[in-house]
């Protein structure tokens, strides 16, 4: 007989019971507030011998990585190989595999080859995460509203586009990039503030021994136009003592953007801009109070 909240219960019959439950997939919890049992030491004599239901055990994150670590050690790979390839501490690597028979000693031309093999997957596996980081971050952004773009394209102008100096006190719109992707959310922003194709003059801006006519089809393409709407090419002189590394097939220069009788919209631009850097930092200042 067992005491139990100050009763006495047949143990035997009490252990059959939680075992049965415990065997119906019923967690430690469940079977103690079914049977009316608190105590943990009485809960586990009477489940002593029964495993957990599987769906009460929690994963380990780490299981796939140790099997991993296993499989390359039988491979032949040293604690830095397979730390190279999974990302985790030699300690860790010590753990899982030191139960299995250490790798022959090998060649030095054997062991370049596997130290290649390991890096090349290194290099594979970093390209992967990269892209599936770029990837969710893209997705994140979702659609965009008009007043985003507006604000972007403000933000995108101000950071690259042409601005009035006091040694050139010119205003007006000048975009110029190399960038295809940049080019299009200008023009996209220009579309926003009905801004007329009419109004645009391209020209192209590229090294002399680059692929110029290649060049100006490239930009054609991208910004949908006939090649000869573009004005005349700007060539840049080469300098033979300098080391370009802008150059090759995915070389292509820059598409400058100029806006037609642009003084006043320049001058909105520059208002906007302040507009954004005032409510910007009055907000920080905000937070900070």
């Amino acid at each position: 007989m067992t005491a139990l909240n100050g009763k006495y219960t047949d143990f035997e019959a009490l252990r059959e019971q939680a075992v049965a439950l415990r065997r119906e997939g019923l967690s430690r919890r469940q079977i103690r507030d079914r049977i009316q049992v608190d105590n943990n030491d009485i809960l586990n004599r009477l489940l002593d011998g029964e495993p957990a239901p599987e769906w009460t055990k929690r994963p380990n994150a780490k299981d796939d990585v140790r099997d991993r670590a296993r499989e390359l050690r039988l491979q032949g790979l040293t604690y830095d190989q397979i730390q190279l390839e999974l990302g985790c501490s030699k300690s860790s690597i010590s753990l899982w595999v030191r139960d299995l028979p250490k790798p022959p000693k090998r060649t030095r031309e054997e062991a370049s080859a596997i130290a290649r093999r390991g890096w090349e997957a290194t290099l594979q596996r970093r390209e992967q995460e990269r892209q599936q980081t770029k990837r969710a971050a893209a997705e994140s952004i979702g659609t965009m509203s008009d007043r985003e773009l507006f604000l972007l394209g403000v933000g995108l102008y101000w950071a690259e586009g042409g601005k009035s100096k006091p040694h050139n006190p010119q205003e007006r719109l000048t975009f110029i990039n190399s960038d295809r992707h940049m080019i299009g959310v200008f023009l996209a922003w220009l579309d926003l503030l009905d801004v007329g194709r009419d109004r645009l003059r391209y020209h192209v801006h590229i090294h002399e021994t680059a692929d110029v006519p290649g060049a100006e089809q490239y930009w054609a393409q991208v910004i949908d136009i006939n090649p000869s709407r573009l004005s005349k090419t700007t060539l840049k002189r080469h300098n033979p003592k300098t080391n370009r590394h802008n150059v090759g097939e995915g070389y292509h220069g820059c598409l400058s953007i100029r806006v037609l009788q642009s003084a006043d919209l320049y001058r909105r631009v520059e208002g906007w801009w302040c507009g954004i850097v005032g409510a910007a930092l009055s907000s920080d200042q905000e937070k900070r109070t």
